[in-house]
């Protein structure tokens, strides 16, 4: 797995959008995702790279997969809306081990429409959940969500959601992410990238099979939050293994 520079790291913990520079980018506009490489240098990547994400997982090969170790405890603290999402910090404690290598989450957060899709299907709204090791390197857990009913780990970040780009508000309680997860682990697993500027490559990414609920009312209020859906277009496979 390639090395992430710790200040993506660091910007992606703070932000949720790891947006290197000022260059301004978005999902409509001159800012949105197919000019995201003209934008700066440092986003070249997004034009550039082989192993980009989202994409759509189909033509799976068979693996056996071990079962990933996720030890989660409450420790979302505070949610912002950063403009380009809705994310919950997460204080240090919690983590996820796979292949014997443990990674520490450090948040969460949506896109709507889902970014990631399963044999061509979309899916309304998609979890990210950002972990990294002690080195930089990055891996996310990715939960699908279908129309249903409503997440209660979702009700308390939104309960406290800014309304407005820029916000930011403290959790009167500390939520636990392990409320997204579906019940069942099993999951699909490919090597790919961070899906907003710079585009960095060598993120392990871990997509839940089984999609958990949330409500029509939930999805509505985050997507009134960020006015447009946020999710970058699929990028291409290209040579990669995307297991099961």
């Amino acid at each position: 797995m390639n090395r992430i520079a710790l200040t993506t790291l660091s910007l992606l913990a703070v932000s949720g959008a790891a947006a290197a520079g000022d260059a301004h980018w978005g999902y409509t506009g001159h800012g949105a995702p197919e000019r995201w490489a003209e934008l700066s240098p440092a986003y070249a990547l997004c034009g550039t790279g082989k192993n980009q994400s989202p994409i759509d997982l189909s033509g799976f090969i068979e693996a056996e997969l071990e079962p990933v170790d996720i030890a989660y405890q409450p420790g979302g603290t505070e949610v912002l809306n950063n403009g380009h999402t809705i994310q919950v910090n997460y204080a240090p404690g919690s983590s996820f081990t796979i292949d014997g290598h443990r990674f520490e989450l450090k948040q969460f957060h949506f896109h709507a429409p889902s970014e990631n899709r399963v044999n061509g299907v979309s899916f309304p709204m998609e979890g990210h959940l950002v972990h990294a090791d002690d080195q930089g390197n990055l891996a996310v857990i990715s939960v699908l969500f279908q129309e249903g009913a409503a997440n209660p780990v979702v009700a308390a970040a939104w309960e406290q959601m800014p309304e407005q780009a820029g916000g930011k508000e403290a959790l009167p309680q500390a939520v636990d992410a392990a409320g997204l997860l579906p019940a069942d682990r099993d999951y699909y697993r490919f090597n790919g990238s961070l899906t907003t500027p710079p585009c960095s490559e060598g993120v392990v990414w871990v997509v839940m099979k089984q999609p958990v609920t949330v409500s029509q009312e939930q999805i509505g209020k985050f997507t009134h939050a960020m006015h447009h859906p946020n999710n970058r277009p699929i990028q291409p496979v290209n040579a990669r293994p995307v297991l099961k």
